[in-house]
C-alpha cells in the first residue's frame, strides 16, 4: 500500500497561481503512473493531469493544457501540480493518485486538498 499526502490547497483570486504537493511514502515513480483528479460539488472526479511511469511523458485535460504543469522530484518522493491562470472553474478538491503498471486497480488516493478560485 501506498500512502499519499497533498497539501498546497488555499484561496486565490482569479489568475493567481498555487502548487499543489503529493509526498508518496515510498519509491515507486518508476512502477506507478501518478496523476492529479479533482471533484467539484454535484461533479465526478476527472483526471487533470498525469506522468507516466518511469518517463517523462505527461498528459493533461484539455482545460488545463497551457496553465497547469505536473512534474516530480524523485530524490524527495514527491509529486507536482503547478496551476497557474486560475480560473473559478478550477474550484475542487484536488486528489492525488498512484495507479501501479502492473495492476492498475491497485490504486493509492490522496485525502485531497482543496483549492478555491474566487475573489
Amino acid at each position: 500500500q501506498v500512502q499519499l499526502v497533498e497539501s498546497g490547497g488555499g484561496l486565490v483570486q482569479p489568475g493567481g497561481s498555487l502548487r499543489l504537493s503529493c509526498v508518496v511514502s515510498r519509491s515507486i515513480f518508476g512502477t506507478y503512473t501518478m496523476g492529479w483528479y479533482r471533484q467539484a460539488p454535484g461533479k465526478q472526479r476527472e483526471l487533470v493531469a498525469r506522468i507516466i511511469a518511469g518517463s517523462s511523458i505527461t498528459n493533461y485535460a484539455d482545460s488545463v493544457k497551457g496553465r497547469f504543469t505536473i512534474s516530480r522530484d524523485n530524490a524527495k518522493n514527491t509529486l507536482y501540480l503547478q496551476m497557474n491562470s486560475l480560473k473559478p472553474e478550477d474550484t475542487a478538491t484536488y486528489y492525488c493518485n498512484a495507479k501501479p503498471v502492473f495492476n492498475p486497480a491497485f490504486e493509492s488516493w490522496g485525502q485531497g486538498t482543496q483549492v478555491t478560485v474566487s475573489s
